[in-house]
């Protein structure tokens, strides 16, 4: 049988190298490679860590976009911990996303119930893994929306 903090710590390190395996990714290639996983914009997202104040980057996938406003998923594979950057966000909504070559200033808040039912079956219809991360963990899943704010696009990375 294997430890849960074993099995914790190597999920952890498994994000967190492809997380930089990504970014490196789109680095190279201009943009030209990932940004984009199964027809769904990837989000660079820059949240303030809540406990360091230091700047924390993530990508992530966008299942939906509307109004200049994006969807994001606190999945983390259906692990039964939200993942580090939701909790970043939530100490700190006022984040960056920059998504193809452009920089999006936004307020990050959390679905209220009654919205994440409403977005979660064209979520799950966008990117079918989350349903597979819903079943894989009793926690609820947050789905958080990224609202732009006035004046929010600063021109491009």
């Amino acid at each position: 049988m294997i430890d849960v903090g074993v099995k914790q710590t190597t999920n952890d390190a498994m994000m967190k190298l492809m997380n930089v395996a990504h970014k490196s990714l789109l680095k190279v290639s201009g943009g030209g490679i990932g940004s984009t996983v199964s027809s769904l914009p990837v989000v660079q997202l820059h949240t303030t860590g809540r406990t360091s104040g230091k700047p924390r980057t993530t990508m992530l996938l966008s299942p939906l976009q509307d109004n200049g406003s994006y969807v994001i998923v606190a999945s983390k594979n259906g692990d039964d911990r939200n993942p580090d950057w939701f909790g970043n966000l939530v100490a700190n909504p006022e984040i960056e996303l920059v998504v193809a070559d452009e920089i999006v200033e936004a307020t990050a808040r959390v679905a209220s119930p009654e919205e994440k039912a409403e977005m979660w079956p064209r979520i799950v219809e966008a990117f079918k893994s989350y349903a597979t991360y819903q079943k894989k963990t009793d926690r609820d899943i947050p789905v958080v929306i990224c609202e732009p704010r006035e004046n929010n696009r600063i021109g491009t990375s």
